[in-house]
């Protein structure tokens, strides 16, 4: 992906496949932050992780002294850091309800797409991952007919969680079309932004060939 050549005060450390990482890569891109964006193999950690960082793990944020290890954490920090544009709103009472679908995409969603993708998963609790997953996105298509973006007009957080995992439904074996039409619209309408575009990782891009 495209980074900028202008020396940065802030390192963000990527899984260039991790969908965690991904969803942080995109507000940054939404932000237009300068940032040194390090592509890291998740089994080859280095070390300067495990001196600040006390999980050693990816994705994590520093800025200046300030050291990020839970990437909704990240998201939040860089939306308050970077006002414009917003990506939650203004009013506390619909920040909280974003906050509470993150909460729900979290356990709904990436629950079900972590245990598919994980080499240590047997065939069987994929499969039924599978199906879970399939069921609960399809139980909320017609949510998605509704406005541009997850339940707003204006893209916000919850797209940045999203969009990483609805760019991965191919590769765990799930075509949203067949199954929620109006997911799959939503999804063809995240992906042609430019900060979609340019944050996908070369081995993301992958992904779908």
């Amino acid at each position: 992906m495209a980074l900028l050549a202008k020396k940065s005060s802030m390192i963000f450390f990527s899984d260039p496949l991790d969908h965690y990482s991904h969803r942080v890569r995109i507000v940054l891109l939404e932000k237009s932050v300068t940032v040194d964006i390090k592509d890291i193999d998740p089994n080859a950690i280095p070390d300067i992780l495990s001196d600040i960082n006390p999980y050693n793990n990816l994705p994590t944020l520093i800025d200046r002294g300030l050291v990020l290890y839970e990437p909704n954490i990240m998201m939040e920090y860089l939306d308050e850091r970077f006002p414009h544009p917003p990506l939650l709103p203004v009013y506390p009472v619909n920040r909280a309800k974003i906050r509470l679908l993150i909460h729900r995409i979290q356990n709904d969603w990436c629950k079900p797409v972590d245990i598919i993708l994980s080499p240590k998963t047997k065939p069987t609790p994929a499969q039924r991952a599978r199906k879970e997953l399939i069921d609960s996105l399809s139980s909320v298509n017609s949510l998605f007919a509704e406005k541009e973006y997850f339940m707003s007009d204006d893209f916000t957080l919850l797209d940045c969680c999203m969009a990483p995992i609805l760019w991965r439904l191919p590769a765990l074996g799930i075509d949203i079309e067949k199954h929620a039409k109006s997911i799959s619209a939503y999804a063809d309408r995240l992906f042609e932004r430019r900060s979609f575009k340019e944050s996908l990782s070369e081995l993301e891009k992958d992904v779908r060939d």
